[in-house]
């Protein structure tokens, strides 16, 4: 069994269209890495650039580099490179500061969006638990009260008094996929405005903020967007939302004049308002120039290649591993999946570590899941059935 899986694999990434960008990343032979869904690799070209910004644009050109490199309108600039990859127009979205601060901007500018009327914020009972924390506070602030629902639950569950639903689009532990389109019309069809987290979904497949009428939406860009650790998040506002959106962060730099000075709050024009000091510039121009690797590629393409990822990890997995010593967690269905896989494994911990180890690099969700996830533009069929291979190797070994 193991050297037909292992000719298939060979097969599978023969015909594979994506492949040859595996190349543009930072990565040796010896080790498989699925944790592309917590931090992604580092695109080989960044390094490069990164000397560039160093050396001349802040060593050499210093202040200048504010106008004459571009510095300034970083954030609106590198929005609509990420506005294609989630299915938005330019000018809708604006890059900095970090996840956690950019869904307390969604969740209270939804409130006040939504109306005085209005008093409760429903929340994905699933969540990351910051997203929980970042809205139970912003509900404090606005006089709303927290809701925790099942993602599946929340159309029945919203009604004339809901403000908004803050919604994981994948849940971070199980992989599970959930419905933004179904779960965005239910909450309009209440009068409720929809916020999405979009952490572990932008990248790995199509998302459609723009077809879909999302109302704000929020993600990180270190995951499978390769920003690098820390990279600065970004907020999505839906163009009809912009000239009302009123951010609880009003920083000088979403001032309408920066540089006025002036002691009274001016909002700017469009997405520009979500952004509130000034940028991290380092971070910032990595993530530019790492979003290079998606000049040629195709969000349909990369969904394609994760759901037959994660199809054929899961069959290794079924034909290697001992059985019942790990179970999928991760829905089977393509509809509900997104691009990692969820084992649930009592030793989770120990086998993790070994694992890791091995040169199969994952990670754990305390206290029984094991990670894994798939980033198709650098995971190849062969590092997925040898991940499969050594974890039934690692679950064997255990056990003696």
């Amino acid at each position: 069994m193991s050297d037909l899986l292992g000719n298939r694999a060979l097969e599978l990434d023969a015909a594979d269209g994506l492949a040859k960008h595996r190349e543009k990343f930072a990565l040796d032979a010896g080790t498989v890495y699925l944790d592309g869904n917590s931090l992604g690799a580092l695109p080989a070209h960044v390094p490069a650039r990164m000397a560039d910004v160093i050396t001349r644009e802040w060593g050499e050109l210093r202040i200048r580099s504010w106008d004459e490199s571009g510095w300034w309108t970083a954030p609106e600039r590198i929005g609509d490179r990420i506005a294609p990859i989630v299915g938005a127009a330019p000018g809708r979205i604006v890059v900095g500061d970090s996840t956690s601060v950019n869904v307390f901007k969604a969740v209270v500018a939804a409130a006040r969006l939504a109306g005085d009327d209005r008093d409760e914020i429903l929340v994905d009972a699933t969540t990351f638990p910051t997203d929980g924390y970042i809205a139970e506070s912003a509900a404090r602030m606005t006089g709303h009260r927290i809701v925790p629902v099942d993602p599946a639950a929340i159309p029945g569950a919203a009604g004339p008094r809901t403000a908004a639903a803050l919604v994981n689009h994948v849940d971070y532990r199980s992989g599970r996929l959930q419905d933004l389109p179904g779960i965005t019309a239910a909450l309009h069809a209440a009068g409720a405005l929809a916020v999405w987290d979009l952490c572990h979904s932008a990248g790995a497949l199509p998302v459609g903020l723009d077809a879909h009428g999302v109302d704000l939406a929020v993600g990180c860009t270190y995951k499978y967007l390769n920003g690098g650790p820390g990279s600065p998040a970004y907020l999505y506002v839906a163009e009809r939302h912009q000239a009302a959106f009123d951010s609880p962060l009003p920083g000088w730099n979403s001032h309408a004049d920066p540089f006025a000075m002036t002691p009274g709050y001016t909002a700017a024009e469009g997405a520009v308002r979500g952004r509130v000091g000034t940028p991290d510039i380092l971070s910032m121009l990595a993530l530019e120039s790492a979003l290079d690797v998606w000049d040629d590629v195709s969000v349909e393409d990369v969904r394609a290649k994760s759901l037959a990822l994660t199809d054929f990890f899961l069959e290794c997995v079924r034909a290697y591993a001992p059985e019942g010593r790990v179970e999928s967690v991760t829905p089977a269905e393509h509809g509900e999946r997104g691009s990692q896989v969820a084992l649930s494994c009592a030793e989770a911990p120990a086998v993790m570590a070994e694992l890791i180890r091995r040169g199969v690099v994952g990670d754990l969700r305390r206290p029984d899941v094991l990670r894994f996830g798939f980033t198709p533009l650098y995971v190849g069929f062969a590092d997925a059935e040898r991940a499969a291979r050594v974890l039934a190797e690692v679950l064997t070994d255990l056990a003696s």
